[in-house]
């Protein structure tokens, strides 16, 4: 029940675009390494702050969003830090696994044991790649992205 609930809100954040997933393409960081990731916090100017401070980030603004900014280190785009409205939870963030073959990745998943949440996998609005998110079997969610977008749905026939 725990993980139903868990893959509803994050289908929500997810699919109503609370969450900005790379706003281009993230660097080719190979498969089964961490191409990007999401920090959520209730205080945007105050999170900048601190990880600006603590790892030296630089902040981009997020095209269409004044609750968004995208993390820089090193002069590359890494994640995003995005506001939260209520309460943080321990699966307010999310960390983006690189995979080859989305699709194929996605059915291993479920094949494994965790449970792919309706409306996943998507491409990215500029058609920089998809995402999609796993909720393995003990719960916790993890973000899949490939850089080649998914193909078209074939239309159904008549």
């Amino acid at each position: 029940m725990r993980t139903m609930i868990l893959a509803i809100a994050l289908t929500g954040i997810l699919v109503t675009g609370q969450l900005h997933a790379a706003s281009h393409k993230a660097p080719d960081v190979g498969p089964g390494r961490v191409a990007w990731f999401d920090i959520t916090t209730t205080n945007l100017s105050r999170s900048k702050e601190f990880y600006g401070k603590l790892f030296g980030w630089q902040f981009n603004p997020v095209q269409g969003s004044d609750q968004a900014a995208e993390i820089v280190s090193g002069g590359t785009a890494i994640g995003t830090l995005r506001g939260a409205e209520g309460k943080i939870s321990a699966f307010s963030g999310v960390v983006y696994v690189q995979v080859a073959d989305l699709p194929a990745s996605c059915k291993k998943a479920k094949e494994l044991g965790g449970m792919i949440p309706p409306g996943f996998p998507f491409n990215l609005l500029d058609g920089s790649g998809a995402i999609a998110l796993v909720v393995d079997p003990a719960g916790h969610a993890v973000g899949m992205y490939s850089r080649t977008p998914l193909a078209p749905a074939p239309s159904p026939t008549k």
